[in-house]
């Protein structure tokens, strides 16, 4: 039997709310934490390697039967994300037949970019996948698509790019809010980390709330840490729900609909929720 129950941790500062005041000292000879890129963290889940954490919202749906879905925890956004941008040297009413790079850390956002050109403005695009450095990628594309921390330290310098916030897009042809990050959970392990899963998901929520209540002393960290402003920091963390409610399945399950549609998902996949009393409630859009 493995020692550690391992939980994935994004190396963004957008789940930071969540993990901020998680009680690590609390569980530090039950748990292990692993920080990677959300891809790692998509292929580590897949392989069994980690057991819970946020994964990419793409690859949930990949492996829908394997996995659950801690209630109540995401990285989400009605509208204007701040962290997901596509950089362009031209309009994006001008990029059908246009080369665009991707960065090669993100399944979610990748697929969402795609669904927004090909079903929402029918282009036809070329793509190729790189490491998320800007100036490379746009040496050989006409655009290019960054999320997280890269994004964010990209858009400060763009001056001279159009930049377009994916989740904006996504809200103005769709009115849905999109969830690019849940936090999942191998049905694999249930039974024998029953009651510390359930542990680890209340303080889990336990920071997400503090953290809701009084952003300043993240806000500090995240300044010194990745620098910015006080000011834009805040405004980032606002515009992010770390919540996983109604509004936010909605817009999910659409999501996972298109893909199916575009051939990007076998099948549309629905979210199953994980509470911590132990009742798994299946959840399924309004037929």
């Amino acid at each position: 039997m493995q020692k550690f129950l391992r939980i994935g941790q994004i190396l963004y500062t957008n789940v930071l709310p969540v993990y901020y005041y998680f009680e690590q000292a609390r569980f530090e000879d039950r748990i292990e934490f692993i920080r990677q890129v959300p891809a790692q963290l998509n292929l580590a889940m897949a392989k069994g390697e980690i057991d819970m954490g946020p994964i990419s919202s793409f690859s949930y749906a990949e492996h829908a039967s394997r996995y659950v879905a801690l209630a109540d925890l995401s990285v989400s956004a009605k509208g204007k994300v701040g962290s997901l941008f596509l950089f362009s040297k031209k309009p994006i009413e001008q990029l059908n037949g246009a080369k665009i790079a991707l960065t090669n850390t993100s399944a979610t956002t990748v697929n969402l970019l795609k669904i927004i050109l090909h079903k929402f403005y029918e282009y036809e695009i070329a793509y190729v996948t790189q490491e998320p450095n800007l100036a490379q990628m746009l040496q050989g594309a006409d655009a290019a698509l960054l999320i997280g921390d890269d994004a964010i330290a990209a858009k400060r310098t763009a001056k001279d790019l159009h930049v377009y916030d994916l989740g904006e897009l996504w809200h103005k042809f769709t009115g849905y809010s999109m969830t690019f990050a849940i936090w999942a959970l191998r049905r694999a392990v249930i039974d024998e980390y029953y009651d510390l899963i359930a542990e680890v998901h209340a303080s889990f929520l336990a920071s997400k709330e503090k953290t809701k209540a009084n952003p300043g002393p993240l806000v500090d960290y995240v300044c010194s840490h990745f620098g910015g402003t006080k000011e834009e920091w805040t405004h980032y963390f606002a515009g992010l729900q770390h919540d996983f409610g109604e509004v936010q399945r909605v817009g999910l399950e659409y999501y996972y609909r298109c893909a199916a549609e575009l051939g990007l998902l076998a099948a549309p996949a629905t979210v199953e929720l994980w509470q911590a009393d132990g009742h798994k409630t299946n959840i399924t859009l309004a037929r």
